[in-house]
């Protein structure tokens, strides 16, 4: 297989697996579990072949050891888990979800995994328009998954739906994921890594433009007040570290006394203006349920505190005691609602210590290089590329999501998660960090490769000859680079 067919299959890979780990519940409506199953087993066998043909380097001082540590108490709860084998089922998905995030994060160049989620995101946006023109046309009504097979003679709660058919009414819309607040958080992502594309020229102007709007129609025609409150969150730490950029190393004192100043203050303004902030976003006084939900979560958790009741991830509502435990208005909800309550409540203490800990970690090191200026081989300094942005960036959005969904632990937030802490840390000795990548060249436009001539082979300097380049003449290494260039 020639080099740049190589470089596509694994693309093409690249952004499969990403498009999975984004539209899962896309994925379960349209083919139901047993279908879904199988797009896994080969996005999962897709991540070994990439890890067996690409034998990427295993550096022991460049794996995030918090990564493993969560692993391992997860592992160990096998042994204490009140649901043994819901836990088994639990470690497996989050098994090889991580094995797709390090395969991602060893074998690929950070700025190639960004162009293959901007891939993803740009799949999953133009797929959920798609989708929601076609129901407000066609079907102009609520839509319902292909699986399961809902009874439909009587009243389904809204969440069961696909699609409400709501484009035309200016939302709430759910496309392809079918939920508002997840088609929120792929538009915002889409944001962050657009905005980063086009501000370091790794996008054509009008591609990167365009598809900044649809971000931005997508996640103002989703009505999530979730995701708008996460987006304000990362426009702040962007502008703390266009602060950091500018101030440089030596003064960035007042940077991070000027942030936490910030954090307080922003406590207290949500305390105070909490009633006008849900009416604002018409939520109720319990937050569309979540305050009982984690009151419940956390009951669970302090009935075993330090080791949990057995890691999970995903709930699973045959299990007790999650059976009925999060119910409202007949919606049975599989999560509690924050990241950091489910962690505390599944693995105790122990287990909330390591996954802060790969959560600060990777905020940690993608701080600096967001900050830090870059430096060549030889130590000196280099520009700031805004590619190195986007770690932060989508860190910080996890991180204000987790605090009212707990989906960084599965599927696309647990990948990206992990993703970044391998990648920040695989780069921490990197010469230049994240850099960032010329746009590509459509084959169309793209000048014939010609290989460089090897003395001894004839033919290929009579094909060099025949598309009118000078036959190579040993001594004159300028006419050889000449014809490398070309």
């Amino acid at each position: 297989m020639t080099p740049g067919r190589r470089r596509a299959l694994i693309g093409a890979y690249a952004t499969f697996a990403l498009f999975t780990v984004l539209a899962g519940q896309f994925w379960r409506n349209l083919l139901g579990w047993w279908g879904f199953g199988a797009v896994v087993l080969v996005v999962v066998g897709g991540g070994i072949a990439l890890i067996v043909a690409e034998r990427p380097a295993w550096r022991w001082r460049r794996i995030p050891k918090s990564t493993l540590a969560f692993l391992l108490i997860a592992t160990l709860s096998l042994a204490w888990s009140f649901y043994p084998a819901a836990s088994m089922l639990g470690l497996t998905i989050t098994f090889v979800t991580t094995l797709v995030a390090v395969a991602l994060a060893l074998c690929l160049s950070w700025t190639r995994i960004v162009r293959h989620l901007a891939g993803a995101i740009k799949w999953v946006l133009g797929l959920s328009l798609v989708f929601e023109l076609w129901v407000a046309i066609f079907v102009r009504g609520p839509v319902l998954p292909l699986f399961p097979d809902f009874d439909v003679d009587g009243e389904l709660p809204d969440a069961f739906f696909w699609s409400r058919g709501l484009l035309f009414s200016g939302g709430p819309i759910e496309g392809i994921v079918a939920s508002r607040n997840l088609l929120g958080m792929v538009a915002l992502l889409g944001l962050i890594v657009f905005g980063a594309l086009l501000a370091a020229g790794s996008v054509r102007r009008a591609q990167g433009i365009g598809w900044l709007v649809v971000s931005g129609v997508v996640m103002l025609l989703t009505r999530s007040a979730t995701v708008i409150l996460v987006g304000a969150l990362v426009a702040v730490a962007l502008g703390f570290v266009v602060w950091a950029r500018r101030v440089g190393p030596d003064r960035r004192r007042g940077v991070y006394w000027a942030a936490a100043g910030a954090l307080v203050a922003s406590v207290t303004l949500l305390v105070v203006f909490w009633g006008a902030l849900l009416d604002l976003f018409g939520k109720s006084e319990d937050v569309t349920g979540r305050f009982d939900i984690w009151e419940a979560v956390t009951g669970l958790a302090l009935e075993r505190p330090w080791f949990g009741w057995g890691w999970i991830g995903y709930w699973q509502p045959w299990v007790e005691p999650f059976d009925g435990l999060a119910v409202r208005n007949g919606v049975e909800y599989l999560q509690a609602h924050n990241a950091w309550l489910d962690v505390w409540m599944q693995v105790g203490v122990v287990g909330l210590i390591a996954f802060a800990s790969i959560v600060i970690g990777a905020l940690w090191r993608s701080w600096f290089l967001a900050v830090d200026r870059p430096k060549d081989e030889q130590g000196r300094p280099l520009p700031h590329s805004a590619a190195s942005l986007v770690p932060l960036l989508l860190l910080v959005a996890l991180i204000g999501q987790s605090l009212a969904e707990s989906r960084i632990l599965v599927e696309s937030g647990w990948l990206l998660l992990v993703a970044i802490a391998w990648s920040t840390k695989q780069r921490q000795w990197a010469p230049e960090p994240l850099p960032a990548e010329p746009p590509p060249v459509p084959a169309s436009r793209k000048p014939p490769e010609f290989p460089e001539p090897v003395e001894g082979n004839p033919a290929r300097f009579d094909k060099l000859s025949e598309r009118g380049f000078p036959e190579p003449v040993e001594g004159n290494p300028a006419r050889f680079d000449k014809l490398s260039e070309q």
